[in-house]
């Protein structure tokens, strides 16, 4: 136990929601009176006070919303936070920005910090599409939108891109350019973005007939150094791959790394296609070829169904919500036709 305990300390010594706590300390009423008994002794015993943080509980409304994303270092994110604090601004809250670093356990400490905060709403790109561990938010009555990736275990309002359809468009680019032998740098297949990008992969290779060889599929992380190695690893295949599709921006920004230390020449030795357009693609000689996604339109977006949430528009009140905003190809000189 911390020097400090915290109302989720409090909740799991008397076997009781967060929000169950809330009521009691807030004096709010509608708790049976052994539980009331109970969290008390349970406030005694770990000798739990409220900070003045808390104490804006009791007021209902904070004008504050925690966002969570997995990696500050990934530039898409940026972005999507621009979108986010734009709608935010003008509707009078302000942000509180927390990174996972992709680690379920740092996202569970985040989640706990917010619930004691008061936090209104939770903008949250998870670190496990799972979600179970997001139990403390629900507890405390805190909505949830979903963005870039889903959340399987609750019912949440999600904005995803349409990573399939991108993939796809990607691929069968490359499939124009008289590409046959095609390979992926795929993301972790446990995560929306990851998966659906592979199955866009996937459905162009197929419906083109062409060989999806297992030396050509490349499991990443959504790493630039993944794609630094994995590259370099695709180098060694027996069967070289004429093209590469690239499944996130740092990845890609990995791969060309791992292309210009071989000397390769994009367009010559190699084709490729990335997912997500950056200010690097501009600058790469020749520009790359990307999926391009309005990264800032998903942060605006997911703040206006979160904002509906706190407000508890009734039109939404019993709808789980998805949307799902369409990418475009953006062609570039990084794609030349195959010789091969």
């Amino acid at each position: 136990m911390t020097n400090k305990p915290t109302i989720q300390d409090v909740a799991k010594k008397a076997n009781v929601s967060v929000a169950t706590v809330s009521r009691v300390i807030n004096e709010q009423g509608g708790v049976r009176k052994p539980t009331e008994e109970r969290i008390k002794q349970a406030i005694k015993e770990l000798r739990y006070v409220r900070n003045a943080v808390a104490r804006s509980m009791v007021r209902k409304e904070t004008k504050t919303i925690g966002v969570i994303i997995p990696d500050i270092c990934n530039p898409f994110f940026p972005e999507i936070i621009a979108g986010i604090e734009r709608k935010a601004i003008g509707a009078d809250y302000s942000t509180t920005l927390s990174s996972s670093n992709e680690s379920k356990k740092i996202e569970s400490k985040i989640i706990q910090s917010f619930v004691e905060r008061g936090i209104d709403g939770v903008i949250i790109t998870t670190a496990d599409e799972n979600g179970e561990h997001l139990q403390p938010l629900f507890d405390a009555n805190i909505p949830v939108v979903a963005v870039d990736r889903a959340i399987k275990h609750f019912d949440v309002d999600t904005v995803l891109t349409g990573n399939r359809e991108g993939a796809y468009e990607a691929v069968r680019h490359l499939i124009m350019q008289k590409h046959e032998k095609i390979a992926i740098i795929r993301g972790p297949q446990d995560t929306t973005p990851g998966l659906e990008r592979y199955k866009g992969y996937c459905q162009a290779m197929e419906e083109y007939g062409l060989p999806i060889k297992e030396e050509w599929i490349c499991d990443g992380d959504f790493m630039e150094d993944s794609g630094y190695e994995l590259t370099k690893k695709l180098s060694t295949c027996k069967e070289m791959p004429t093209a590469i599709f690239s499944s996130n921006n740092l990845m890609s920004i990995g791969a060309i790394k791992a292309l210009y230390d071989m000397s390769w020449v994009l367009g010559k030795e190699v084709s490729f296609v990335g997912f997500d357009d950056i200010d690097i693609a501009t600058f790469t000689n020749p520009p790359l070829t990307v999926v391009s996604r309005p990264m800032r339109n998903l942060g605006e977006l997911a703040f206006q169904l979160l904002f509906e949430r706190m407000k508890q528009d009734p039109l939404v009140k019993n709808q789980k919500r998805e949307f799902i905003v369409t990418p475009h190809l953006i062609v570039r000189q990084s794609c030349k036709r195959s010789v091969y």
